[in-house]
């Protein structure tokens, strides 16, 4: 696994389509911003061939950069794919954003993986959040590696760090997790630190020195074969522990010396179902070089060790109405069954969808059936039409290289796919099927915006359409109740990342303004009210008189209007007139502008013209009955409630139960869960946790996660109420 003798292979390591799905490797690169990814990305592909300097990446007679500034952002906040080949076998990398905010671009590629690389900085360890998704990836027994990158540090322990992997990735079993080469130091420089200039191999006892740019295998010296016997001996212990041959640990208790090429096969097949993780070094290749140190393993482990497409379980599918559908795993014969895992503009490709073929063969103009899961409350329309595909390709950083078919495993671009959107689903258009969604974080900050000037509101709306299409953890809101346009988003970097496309891919300039809490009004005592409305000029003339009685309910009760007049001091057929009235008033608020709710209104009495009195006249008399009414009465502001479930860490549960009691939350019972977790159940007025998704994290350093539910409208504190008048009448 990855000891063998490899040379540069030049153009041959750019992939195209594969041609069987046991010939694709698809793999996803997991790790917080700043550990290394992109660079491993980089220094994979320059290893494979595929570009022929670092960062670079030939583009016919020019050479053009791979990782500009513009480039690179893109790349820390979205998904990337980036194919190569290694010994016969096509590799997809798919690079994922670090940032807590773009979890959605992180699901989707472990979502087309079949397996997941995990990296982690020597100098920095490993956060809470790479632990969670670690346990994410354990819960459906995707096989995973560990990747130590930036060995170069100062303070860098290779060792050091598969002991905090160990701890913090084999929580269950130690031993399962485990490094296959040791790194080889050179000498020390001027600051004292030693560069890591080579591996060994635990199992062959090789020595691969990267010094001079190129991998160069050799014997180790004897003096160096005692300083591994000890972590030899632990991975030839674990491997042996999770063999499928039942007497190989008791043949090596016995002392009987295991064959390397047995140990390696019995590796593979561990790491490929899951139940061992091993644990590699790797850096970036120096200027000119053309290996950086580790690739050549990796690559090894990727295309021995990993399962192919047809060993990894198809998500289920079902028909267009729910029946249940069985399909033989990744068959290119089946019938096709695709989803779109990550939807992007090109300025001048235009809509590109990036899909992962789970069934069947996609071919290149064909006509799809477009099958989606009908995302209403985030926007998203359900869809369920038929599309004809444009060009298929296989991205390379700013490039696109035409094919003319995808088959089952591999993943590749889909040009002029218009109605589809990020998670849905296509299948032939004469067997239409929908996969099952993947798991979707909820947006929980919100983001409220207004059109800049009229051309940008002209363009709004389609600019908003357009963003939501590409990003599922993106919602679209257009409140009734404060009238505003909402972008509901995961995080800071999330809204700004919303803006910038908006601005610049779009067009459409925007102003962010203070995002409103829809707030109610109801009556705190009993009060009368007498509304009257006499006109006479001249002509036909306006005249209607009611009284009412207003009395508060209890919450949730609405409005509730009671007819008990009398002697027909108002004519039947205008009471309706008065209840409209008083609903009408009602719905735009009797004190601060909120709807009125939760109140009993009581027509007593009145008094009609033969002539005069009207629809509308009787309409507006109710409305000025509950106005007075309101004037000499208490009037309550009434805030929604969220019933809040905060799922943290046991070390971070005093620290979030002090911060809600501090946005005047009552906490309901907390429950432990799983992996040393606690769940908090508590009742928090919304307008305290706008930007809580925000602060959590902070609190919590990245490792808890919430969610919200709205309960009821409650009376606000006097003078929080008085605070919040204070703010609208300012406004």
């Amino acid at each position: 696994m990855g000891d063998k003798a490899h040379t540069h292979p030049g153009a041959a390591g750019r992939a195209q389509a594969a041609d069987h799905p046991t010939s694709v490797r698809n793999v996803v690169l997991v790790g917080p911003s700043g550990s290394g990814k992109t660079t491993l990305v980089e220094a994979l592909a320059l290893t494979a061939g595929a570009v022929n300097r670092a960062g670079r990446v030939e583009d016919g007679s020019t050479v053009s950069d791979y990782d500009d500034i513009e480039h690179r952002q893109q790349r820390s906040v979205q998904l990337s794919l980036v194919p190569l080949e290694w010994d016969g076998i096509k590799i997809n990398l798919l690079d994922t954003p670090g940032y807590a905010d773009f979890v959605g671009e992180l699901r989707a590629g472990l979502r087309a993986a079949d397996a997941a690389l995990f990296v982690v900085s020597a100098s920095d360890g490993v956060d809470g959040s790479t632990r969670m998704v670690w346990d994410e990836c354990a819960a459906v027994d995707m096989p995973r590696a560990i990747v130590v990158t930036h060995l170069e540090a100062a303070r860098a322990d290779f060792q050091e760090m598969t002991r905090v992997c160990a701890e913090a990735f084999g929580r269950d079993d130690p031993d399962a997790v485990l490094p296959l080469y040791l790194p080889l130091q050179g000498p020390e420089g001027p600051d004292g630190h030693a560069p890591v200039t080579g591996l060994i191999g635990l199992l062959t006892q090789k020595l691969f020195d990267y010094s001079s740019g190129e991998r160069e295998e050799s014997e180790p010296g004897p003096d160096r074969l005692p300083l591994i016997e000890e972590a030899r001996n632990r991975l030839i212990e674990g491997i042996i522990a999770e063999s499928e041959d039942e007497t190989l640990m008791d043949r090596y208790l016995g002392g009987e010396q295991c064959d390397v090429e047995t140990l390696i096969k019995d590796l593979e097949r561990a790491v490929a179902r899951g139940a061992f993780f091993p644990v590699l070094a790797a850096a970036p290749a120096a200027e000119d070089a053309r290996q950086g140190l580790g690739t050549v393993e990796l690559l090894g482990l990727i295309t021995g060790g990993f399962p192919t497409p047809p060993e990894h379980t198809t998500p289920r599918v079902t028909t267009v109405d729910g029946t249940p559908r069985e399909l033989k795993p990744c068959d290119p014969d089946a019938p096709l069954v695709a989803e779109v895992v990550k939807t992007s503009s090109d300025p001048y490709v235009g809509r590109l969808s990036l899909i992962r073929l789970f069934s069947g063969t996609l071919r290149a103009d064909q006509t799809v059936h477009v099958s989606g899961h009908g995302l209403a409350d985030r926007g998203h329309e359900d869809h369920d039409v038929d599309e004809r595909i444009g060009a298929l390709s296989t991205p390379f950083g700013k490039q696109q290289r035409p094919v003319s078919h995808v088959i089952a495993g591999d993943l590749a671009c889909v040009a002029k796919l218009g109605r589809a959107e990020t998670g849905d689903t296509l299948s032939a258009k004469d067997d239409p099927l929908l996969m099952e969604p993947w798991e979707m974080p909820d947006p929980l900050l919100p983001l409220a915006i207004e059109a800049h000037s009229k051309p940008d509101e002209d363009k709004l709306s389609q600019g908003l359409s357009r963003l939501v299409a590409e990003d599922p953890t993106m919602r679209l809101e257009q409140n009734q109740d404060t009238h505003q346009v909402v972008l509901w988003c995961l995080g800071e970097a999330h809204a700004d990342v919303a803006l910038e496309r908006l601005r610049s891919r779009y067009g459409v300039q925007v102003d962010v303004v203070a995002h409103r809490v829809p707030l109610r009004e109801t009556f705190g005592d009993r009060a009368v009210g007498r509304g009257r409305h006499v006109k006479q000029s001249g002509g036909h003339g306006q005249f209607a008189i009611c009284e009412i009685e207003v009395e508060p309910l209890p919450g949730g009760s609405g409005i509730e209007f009671v007819d008990k007049v009398v002697g027909g001091s108002v004519p039947r057929q205008f009471i309706p007139s008065v209840e409209k009235g008083v609903r009408a008033q009602a719905a735009k608020g009797v004190a601060a502008g909120h709807p009125l709710i939760d109140v009993r209104v009581t027509l007593l009495d009145g008094k009609a013209h033969s002539v005069d009195s009207s629809d509308a006249a009787f309409q507006t008399a109710g409305a000025l009955a509950l106005r007075e009414a309101a004037a000499d009465a208490r009037i309550h502001l009434l805030e929604p409630v969220a019933e809040v479930s905060v799922l943290v860490g046991d070390d971070y549960v005093g620290t979030v139960m002090s911060d809600l009691s501090g946005r005047r939350g009552r906490v309901l019972g907390t429950e432990q869960s799983a992996g040393g977790r606690t769940l908090i159940r508590a009742e928090v007025p919304e307008i305290e946790i706008g930007r809580y998704s925000v602060d959590l994290r902070s609190l919590s350093h990245g490792t808890a996660r919430f969610s919200r539910r709205y309960v009821r409208h409650e009376p606000m504190p006097p003078q929080v109420a008085e605070r919040v008048r204070g703010e609208a009448r300012s406004a």
